[in-house]
């Protein structure tokens, strides 16, 4: 059993902002809510005997939406926040390529704020980059599996556009992170090259435990204990809605592994969980039998 499962209960505890999201595509454009925490939530809430426990910050605003997971049977902790982060997401024919505006933020977490917060796993849904400082890294990093995704890291807002930024307290913080994952570009962004395989070395090098990058149609690639793990991208026969596709693979990902599964099996479990939510528009609705299923028809 590698660093990044010992102790892995059956407690997984998402923290990130649910945000407003203005969704453009080439097939729609909707108003819905968002955010790493909202996607994570509802693709977990899907999964059997998943014992999980989600922490938002949000305005008065989104108070609906949080009551909303609540009557869906979801463990809802809801800091206060002046505002809801509020994003505009625009995709093109190619669903890997979105640009963002941010039309709004909220209030950062802070130690107080999570001195309750008690779990095994503890995801970080990062989506600006004053969303968690070091401290509140090291806190969690101290009471459990520190998994992150690191998006919000590499994210610059100047006016309302987001731009992609290297990570500055990079060295300082992976060594606290057990589980990270990134996509294609903020792989380069944050390592200088785009060479999964190089990337993925030296992001271990910086001392995350498990590496998982996901790169589109290309699959996805995972790094643990010097090991690396080729993971397929499963069929959609369209790809409608690539919004949370990032947060729903990590979201089979943990709850596979919580539950004792290998990297590799987490990983396909992940894959064609992302896969079935690419061809719906909105949050991940299948079930844990449903993504079997597209494992074993594929992996024949």
């Amino acid at each position: 059993m590698n660093t990044a499962t010992q102790g892995m209960g059956r407690r997984i505890c998402c923290i990130g902002h649910i945000t407003h999201d203005r969704v453009i595509t080439p097939h729609f454009e909707a108003d819905m809510p968002g955010g790493t925490a909202y996607y994570f939530a509802k693709a977990l809430c899907n999964l059997s005997h998943c014992d999980f426990q989600l922490v938002t910050c949000v305005g008065e605003d989104a108070l609906p939406v949080v009551n909303a997971l609540r009557k869906q049977g979801i463990e809802v902790i809801s800091l206060p926040s002046r505002n809801t982060v509020c994003f505009e997401n625009k995709y093109g024919d190619n669903m890997d390529d979105r640009s963002q505006r941010v039309l709004a933020k909220a209030d950062p977490f802070t130690v107080g704020g999570l001195e309750e917060v008690d779990a095994e796993v503890y995801h970080l849904g990062t989506l600006l980059a004053d969303d968690f400082d070091l401290e509140v890294i090291k806190t969690l990093s101290s009471r459990g599996v520190l998994s992150m995704d690191v998006q919000g890291f590499l994210r610059e807002v100047d006016g309302e556009q987001v731009k992609a930024v290297d990570y500055e307290d990079k060295l300082a913080t992976l060594p606290y992170v057990d589980i990270l994952k990134a996509n294609e570009r903020e792989m380069e962004t944050l390592t200088g090259t785009s060479d999964p395989f190089k990337a993925a070395e030296l992001l271990a090098g910086w001392g995350v435990k498990e590496v998982l990058l996901t790169l589109g149609e290309k699959g996805s690639i995972i790094y643990s204990e010097g090991k690396f793990h080729e993971i397929p991208a499963y069929p959609v026969e369209r790809a409608v809605d690539a919004t949370g596709c990032g947060d729903t693979y990590m979201a089979g990902y943990l709850y596979k592994r919580s539950k004792g599964a290998s990297v590799d099996d987490a990983g396909r479990f992940a894959a064609a969980m992302c896969s079935l939510k690419l061809g719906e528009k909105g949050p991940f609705v299948g079930t844990e039998e449903d993504v079997e299923k597209i494992i074993k028809i594929n992996d024949l």
